[in-house]
C-alpha cells in the first residue's frame, strides 16, 4: 500500500520559500525557482525574484545535469548488451584521442582525461562537430594516470554522447528525446530554450548590474551540458531516479549507477561519483544526482532514496546559488517539518522454504545473531542492529549490502539432511556457541 501524496502544509511551504528567498538575496540572483518531491510527486514549488512565469514551468538551463541523461543512454546500451562498461571508447569511435579509456572510467570521471576540450571555452562558444572536437584533442595525453582518482572531465561526455550516436545510428539528442523524455513524459525539456524561459546572466560584483549571457549550441559537447528544463520535468526525473521506469532503465540498473566509482582525497568521505551520478553526504545518508552550471545558470537535482524525496533548483546567474547545499537545505527542511513516514509493517504471507529453516538465533563463536524474514529479505541483526541482508537468487541467499555484498550464505547439512551450520565465506554460524560438531570456530576455545 503506497502512502497518499499531498502538497506540503502551508507552514512548510513558507519555510521552504524562506530558504530560497535568502539564497536569492544573499547570492544576488535575478531569480530562483525550486521544488521538492515526495513519494513520486512534486509536493512544493515556488520561486523568488523576477521569475518569468509560473515557477514550475519556466525553463532554465540545467548544465551538467545533462550528463546524467547521457549516462542513462549509455547504461541502456550496456543493459541491452550492445556495449560493455569495460569496452574502450575507441572500440566504437575508432582512432580518437583518449580512445583507450573505458566507458566505465569516462562515466565515473577517473579516466585521467583533461577537464576541458582544447580550443575556445566550449560553454560560451559555438559548438564544433565531433570530427572537429576529436581533431582538436587528438594528441592529448591526459592530466592524471588512469584510475588514480576522481578528476572531473567535460570532454569525456563529448565522447560518450558520440558513442550513443554511433551505436544507435542517430544523434545523441534524438536518443534523449525518444529513449528518456518521451517515455517519462518530460515535455518541457529541450535542446534550446522553448517557450517561457529565464535569460542567463552574470552579475557585476560591484554595481550589481546584469549582463546577458549567450545561449549557444554547444555541438559535440552538448551531452555534457546543453539541455534546458523546468521544475516540473526534473521532478518527474527525480521520480525516475528513485524508482526506475520499464521503458527507460530499471531501478536495479540505477542502483548500480549509484555505487561509488571514484573519489578524491581532498573531498574525504563527503562526496563521490558513480556511473554518471554525483553523491553527497546529506539527508538519510547520501544524496544522489547532479549539479549543473553553464554561463548564466546554476542548477541542482538530487534524490534521497531512503526517504523517497527529491529536490530541484535553478537560478539564472553564473554564481550565487550553492547548488550542493541548497539541495541539502531544502530536503532537511522538508524532513524537519514533515518527517518521512516509513512503509507500514505487514505480516509475512509467503516465507520461502529455504529461508524458513534458517530463521531464529545463530552464533558466530560466542556472538549471537537473529535471522528474520522481512518482506523479501533475510535480515540478520546483532544487538538489535542490522548486520547483513540477503535475498534469494536462483535458490541461493546472496548478500545485498555492506560487508557481505555479493557473498552467498550456504546451508551445510548433516548426513540425515538436518542443518549443521551456516557458512558465510568461512564465517561459521551455529545454533549454539562453539558447537563442537562444526568447523572453526566450532569447538571449545
Amino acid at each position: 500500500m503506497s502512502l497518499p501524496v499531498r502538497p506540503v502544509e502551508a507552514v512548510t511551504a513558507r519555510r521552504l520559500l524562506a530558504k530560497i528567498a535568502h539564497v536569492q538575496v544573499n547570492g544576488r540572483l535575478p531569480s530562483i525557482v525550486a521544488g521538492v518531491v515526495r513519494d513520486g510527486a512534486l509536493v512544493w514549488c515556488d520561486g523568488y525574484g523576477d521569475v518569468q512565469g509560473e515557477p514550475a514551468d519556466v525553463q532554465y538551463k540545467i548544465g551538467s545535469i545533462t550528463k546524467t541523461l547521457t549516462a542513462v543512454l549509455i547504461l541502456q546500451l550496456v543493459d541491452e548488451g550492445s556495449l560493455s562498461l569495460e569496452d574502450t571508447a575507441g572500440s566504437v569511435l575508432g582512432d580518437v584521442g583518449y580512445g583507450d579509456r573505458t566507458i566505465r572510467s569516462l562515466l565515473a570521471h577517473n579516466s585521467g582525461m583533461q577537464a576541458e576540450p582544447n580550443g575556445s571555452w566550449w560553454e560560451r562558444s559555438p559548438g564544433l562537430s565531433f570530427d572537429e572536437l576529436a581533431a582538436a584533442n587528438a594528441d592529448s595525453t591526459g592530466a592524471l594516470p588512469v584510475g588514480q582518482q576522481f578528476h572531473y572531465t567535460n570532454l569525456a561526455y563529448g565522447l560518450l554522447g558520440e558513442v550513443v550516436a554511433r551505436l544507435r545510428g542517430d544523434t545523441w539528442w534524438s536518443n534523449v528525446q525518444s529513449r528518456i523524455l518521451e517515455p517519462l513524459g518530460m515535455t518541457r525539456t529541450s535542446y534550446q530554450a522553448e517557450g517561457v524561459h529565464a535569460q542567463g546572466t552574470s552579475i557585476d560584483p560591484y554595481s550589481g548590474e546584469a549582463t546577458d549571457e549567450p545561449h549557444p549550441d554547444t555541438g559535440a559537447m552538448a551531452p555534457a551540458g546543453q539541455l534546458w528544463s523546468t521544475v516540473t520535468d526534473l521532478a518527474t526525473y527525480c521520480s525516475f531516479l528513485l524508482e526506475g521506469h520499464p521503458d527507460v532503465l530499471s531501478k536495479e540498473w540505477l542502483e548500480t549507477a549509484y555505487i561509488p566509482q571514484s573519489g578524491a582525497l581532498a573531498s574525504g568521505l563527503a562526496s563521490g561519483h558513480g556511473l554518471g551520478f554525483q553523491m553527497h553526504r546529506g539527508g538519510s545518508g547520501t544524496l544522489v544526482g547532479h549539479t549543473g552550471s553553464m554561463p548564466g545558470f546554476v542548477a541542482t537535482c538530487f534524490v534521497d532514496r531512503v526517504r523517497r524525496t527529491g529536490v530541484v533548483g535553478f537560478a539564472n546567474a553564473m554564481s550565487g546559488m550553492p547548488a550542493d547545499s541548497l539541495a541539502t537545505t531544502l530536503l532537511e527542511e522538508l524532513e524537519a517539518s514533515e518527517p518521512t513516514l516509513p512503509q507500514a509493517w505487514r505480516p509475512s504471507t509467503d516465507v520461502p522454504a529455504e529461508v524458513r529453516e534458517v530463521l531464529g538465533v545463530w552464533h558466530w563463536g560466542p556472538k549471537m545473531f537473529v535471522f528474520r524474514w522481512e518482506r523479501d529479505e533475510l535480515v540478520v541483526s546483532r544487538d538489535g542492529v542490522v548486520a547483513y541482508r540477503y535475498r534469494l537468487r536462483d535458490g541461493s541467499l546472496v548478500g545485498t549490502a555492506g560487508y557481505q555484498m555479493g557473498e552467498t550464505l550456504r546451508v551445510v547439512r548433516n548426513d540425515d539432511g538436518s542443518v549443521n551450520h551456516l557458512d558465510l565465506a568461512t564465517f561459521i554460524f551455529t545454533r549454539t556457541p562453539y558447537d563442537p560438531n562444526a568447523p572453526i570456530p566450532g569447538g571449545l576455545p
